[in-house]
């Protein structure tokens, strides 16, 4: 079998007060997935079941080692996932308000989802 590259889609995510780089992550991930309908596996390719997806996660992010990859895995329901966590992204100076979180620092990453499938 050859594994096809069906689709590639970016998103963005930020936590604007409490400085947490999973969410972020998080959010750039469903903020890809929300401009990805991959109707066409099933009409074209003929898919029957979401799980035969193979899908990669490649995040950036200015701390890649404050991110928990499980829980940005998690966001994908269907398929076999990878992720990786990378070195990119944006911090910039916001406004403390303890209410919804800690710190000032608004962290945004970049997601990248790419979905095979394999084609006989």
């Amino acid at each position: 079998m050859k594994r096809g590259r069906y689709i590639v889609e970016i998103g963005i995510g930020a936590d604007l007060h409490g400085g947490n780089f999973t969410k972020a992550a998080q959010r750039a991930v469903k903020d890809a997935m929300s401009r990805s309908c991959l109707c066409g596996l099933f009409d074209i390719v003929g898919m029957s079941d979401p799980n035969q997806m193979i899908v990669e996660i490649r995040v950036g992010c200015s701390a890649p080692d404050k991110v928990n990859k499980d829980e940005v895995q998690a966001i994908v329901p269907f398929g076999t996932v990878t992720t990786e966590i990378v070195a990119g992204g944006l911090d910039v100076k916001g406004v403390h308000l303890s209410a919804l979180g800690e710190g000032d620092t608004i962290v945004v990453a970049v997601a990248a989802l790419t979905v095979y499938v394999d084609i006989p």
